[in-house]
């Protein structure tokens, strides 16, 4: 019989939330590059920035879409030019996560963003498995690395990033798919996909943020994705539903990127809710934090504010960022244990 949480005061529920151990699935290394790190590395290297200021760069955060926002994250990705840059900014955002009660964090990363820009994949590489390696074992939080190809682009380039990543083959655990959604549906990349299969590498996707179940349905069967990330569109296919729910397929959804991108009008209206009342591996994570306000303690405490989500929905969201990580189940085990006295120490306190 599966451990069921105690109840918790609606009023206890944000220190909860923050205080709770819990995995982030979700998290594009670039989009944690906060404007005070694009300026310091603008001047180490000598780069002019169209900005007056750290104010100026975080008001012109304002996005209609995503193609928006796209245009923004790869204009201030162009700051990253060494393995130190890369190294600084894993670094941070595992010392930011570690203050949130994260204890693994799987990490995507764009190489076709900077390789295309000339930074060699060693700089990227190494930067980011050492920052990985420092933050296990000065900050006690685990992470893994996803590379990720860029849609927009071909599945021949996608092909390229691929083989100029094998010599680091041993420090990244799986591949996904991110950038302009529609109109570069899943199936463009069913070759690549197949071929990181065969290499034993775990494969997740994006599919269902901005564009249609359909994009789902592709990830899935053509793709063979072991986890969606957004997804939420998936609550206008009630087979596709059914079918997430029955086999346990994760999604890494992302509320406040939701918003500020528009894909719900606000997040009262978020489907997160419908997702777990049918019974969906849904989990909460922060996607590009820095240009989207807020990382992943913020993300569960804004669409529980909005929804009115109580402890039990806390518990199975924390719960299920373990289910859904690509950790060994001994770690697992011992992060549900960790879950389940914050819950008891909660309900204690309350008491």
């Amino acid at each position: 019989m599966s451990w069921a949480p105690p109840p918790i005061a609606a009023a206890r529920l944000p220190a909860l939330l923050a205080a709770a151990p819990k995995a982030e699935l979700h998290i594009h290394i670039e989009g944690s590059l906060e404007p005070e790190m694009i300026f310091a590395l603008a001047a180490r290297h000598g780069i002019a920035l169209p900005y007056a200021d750290v104010q100026a760069l975080r008001r012109a955060y304002a996005f209609g879409n995503l193609q928006q926002f796209l245009d923004l994250y790869y204009q201030g990705a162009d700051v990253l030019r060494d393995e130190e840059d890369f190294y600084q900014l894993a670094r941070a955002y595992l010392a930011r996560a570690a203050t949130e009660n994260i204890v693994h964090a799987e990490i995507f990363f764009d190489p076709q963003t900077h390789t295309a820009r000339g930074v060699p994949m060693g700089a990227v590489m190494r930067g980011l498995r050492r920052a990985s390696d420092d933050g296990r074992r000065e900050l006690g939080i685990g992470s893994a690395l996803i590379l990720c190809f860029l849609r927009h682009l071909s599945e021949r380039e996608a092909f390229e990033t691929l083989e100029a990543a094998l010599p680091w083959r041993d420090d990244f655990i799986g591949v996904g798919l991110d950038s302009s959604e529609l109109g570069h549906p899943p199936e463009k990349f069913a070759r690549v996909f197949a071929r990181c299969r065969e290499l034993g590498l775990h494969v997740v996707a994006h599919a269902g943020e901005e564009g249609p179940p359909e994009y789902i349905w592709q990830a899935l069967d053509i793709l063979k994705a072991e986890r969606i990330d957004h997804g939420v569109q998936a609550v206008h296919d009630a087979a596709l539903m059914r079918r997430l729910a029955q086999r346990r397929i994760p999604l890494t959804v992302c509320p406040l990127s939701n918003q500020k991108l528009q894909v719900f009008p606000d997040l009262a209206h978020h489907s997160l809710p419908q997702l777990l009342a049918a019974g969906l591996c849904a989990t909460v994570n922060s996607d590009d934090p820095a240009y989207f306000g807020g990382y992943v303690n913020a993300n569960f405490q804004a669409v529980f504010a909005a929804t009115g989500l109580d402890s039990a929905a806390a518990y199975q969201l924390a719960a299920n960022s373990f289910e859904a990580s690509f950790a060994d189940a001994a770690l697992k085990r011992r992060w549900m244990d960790r879950l389940q006295a914050a819950f008891e120490r909660a309900h204690d306190a309350g008491s």
